[in-house]
């Protein structure tokens, strides 16, 4: 599938779904206690870096942004849906929201002291990965820590229905930690920790890098 092919895809479903995702997550982080110690570490390590900007890269709704700004640093979000951003300038109003690919990311070099990306790769076909994690490369400040959380396995799936049971087209790609890791190392990033979560039911991983 072209780039094009599977940008317009995935816009399109999170487009359709953006309101009904949001009610979905709204509470997410909160329900889970792994999740919110991992960004909270990942908040410690821009502070301890002297602060600045963070991108939160495929926000969503922007539950995560604010949730980075209760714990005290300055996050923005992008994402590749319009409606996902409506959703996000609406419920989070303080917030700086925009739209954005991070295929093609519209940030300067050198310019945010910490980027995240939950659950927003896991859309993203192989193939492209190498140009994303370089584009987060380039973004981030020397020292910059990066944050990942995505679904662990070995398939890609079609999902066709989801979020209140609208029509989706996305491909949802499950990784492992170690292929994750190896990407991050040949784009110029050291690999610091990875957590396996809930390895028996439905295994997901955060993984912390730095620039």
């Amino acid at each position: 599938m072209n780039a094009d092919g599977w940008l317009a895809d995935t816009r399109t479903s999170y487009d359709t779904v953006a309101v009904s995702y949001a009610d979905q997550v709204r509470d997410a982080i909160a329900e889970r206690p792994y999740l919110r110690a991992a960004l909270a570490l990942f908040a410690d390590m821009v502070h301890a870096a002297d602060g600045g900007p963070v991108a939160d890269v495929g926000c969503g709704p922007g539950h995560v942004t604010a949730h980075l700004h209760e714990l005290g640093i300055d996050p923005f979000g992008i994402d590749l849906s319009p409606a996902m951003i409506d959703v996000a300038r609406r419920d989070h109003p303080g917030l700086r929201f925009e739209v954005g690919s991070m295929t093609d990311l519209a940030l300067a070099d050198a310019s945010v002291a910490g980027l995240l990306a939950w659950w927003s790769l896991i859309h993203v076909p192989d193939n492209a990965v190498p140009a994303v994690l370089g584009h987060f490369r380039r973004a981030l400040r020397p020292g910059g820590p990066l944050l990942l959380g995505f679904h662990v396995g070995d398939e890609s799936r079609l999902k066709t229905q989801g979020y209140g049971g609208h029509p989706m087209k996305v491909h949802v790609h499950h990784r492992q930690p170690d292929q994750a890791a190896a990407w991050l190392r040949d784009a110029g990033f050291a690999v610091e920790a990875q957590l396996l979560l809930d390895p028996d039911e439905n295994p997901h991983a955060v993984l912390f890098a730095r620039r």
